[in-house]
């Protein structure tokens, strides 16, 4: 656990450490300055003197959820080399609790943002994708990655097998009810990767 020993220097990183922290034993909602000033025994002012706004910290602890994934030993193949990022990406969100959540709620033009960006970037356009086409795939397949990761994180924690077959009718919903079997919280893993194949295609 993160804890201010007395002399030493706090730091950005130290506050954003402690705030991980908090968010994998806690939840996001449950995430404030105060309760990271709490965790490092300083005031809340102290805390505030280095990342400025809970939404400044939160943005920097999203970049450093974006610094854990690692960009060496990617396949030499453009397409395969974008499959594996994306694949990395939600590996990093899904190691934090509301991994999803905290990097969706924020707009960081961070360090390691635009380091994963230029990466994947750089895939699409060895595939031979135009400059328009690399920028938008690029956003799609984020914000993809992003909604699913976030819906099976909240689903972890309310899981909604019983609610969605209780509320789904043969006969008032009898489209949903055929394919139900296959909007089970189980099939994360299978439609992540029929997603990412129905975005980037045979690149």
């Amino acid at each position: 656990m993160t804890k201010r020993q007395t002399g030493d220097r706090l730091e950005p990183g130290t506050v954003v450490r402690a705030g991980l922290e908090l968010l994998d034993e806690k939840g996001l909602e449950a995430l404030s300055t105060r309760a990271v000033a709490d965790r490092l025994g300083v005031r809340m002012n102290t805390v505030l003197w280095h990342v400025k706004t809970k939404a400044r910290m939160l943005e920097l602890m999203a970049d450093a959820v974006l610094g854990e994934i690692p960009l060496d030993g990617l396949p030499a193949a453009p397409d395969q080399r974008a499959r594996e990022l994306v694949r990395r990406y939600r590996r990093a969100l899904l190691t934090h609790r509301d991994g999803a959540a905290l990097v969706v709620g924020t707009y960081a033009a961070e360090p390691h943002h635009l380091r994963l960006a230029e990466t994947l970037v750089t895939a699409l356009l060895d595939s031979g994708l135009d400059e328009r086409e690399a920028a938008w795939t690029t956003w799609t397949v984020i914000y993809f990655a992003l909604g699913l990761t976030q819906e099976q994180q909240a689903a972890e924690h309310q899981p909604l097998d019983d609610r969605l077959a209780n509320a789904v009718s043969p006969t008032t919903h009898p489209a949903l009810h055929r394919v139900l079997d296959h909007l089970s919280p189980g099939t994360f893993d299978d439609r992540f990767e029929y997603g990412l194949a129905s975005i980037l295609g045979g690149r």
